[in-house]
């Protein structure tokens, strides 16, 4: 058993494909109609490519206040991986991301986290 797909959900599909393409610069996969919005992926250039993103509308009731409830206390919704946590928080400071938390020693780890613009807290983490 692998990880296939996991989602993040967005309050606006074409503003994440945008921060999540050109900011993060992961690449668009999928995108198909559904119904209203879309079925819309993007993937890791530096991954394998077979582990998909979705940017999932928040418009069911329940999406919508999970969201919102974990934003409001700054619980991250995703982890992403990088090599060189310094480099990437003065990259994305650069283009404007807003942190929430600077690069910080975690254990073994480093971690920063930034909002995405599109309703969800993001954690960055260098192993």
């Amino acid at each position: 058993m692998r990880i296939y797909i996991t989602s993040v959900f967005v309050k606006d599909q074409a503003k994440a494909l945008q921060f999540y393409t050109q900011v993060l610069g992961f690449e668009k996969k999928m995108d198909l109609p559904a119904g209203d919005f879309r079925w819309l992926t993007v993937v890791s250039p530096e991954g394998s490519g077979d582990i998909d993103l979705l940017l999932e509308p928040n418009l069911h009731p329940a999406a919508k206040q999970y969201q919102e409830s974990i934003y409001r206390e700054g619980i991250p919704a995703a982890s992403f991986a990088v090599d060189d946590i310094y480099n990437e928080y003065e990259r994305l400071e650069g283009l404007g991301v807003k942190f929430t938390t600077r690069p910080t020693k975690m254990g073994s780890s480093m971690v920063a986290v930034f909002d995405d613009t599109c309703g969800n807290m993001i954690q960055l983490v260098q192993a």
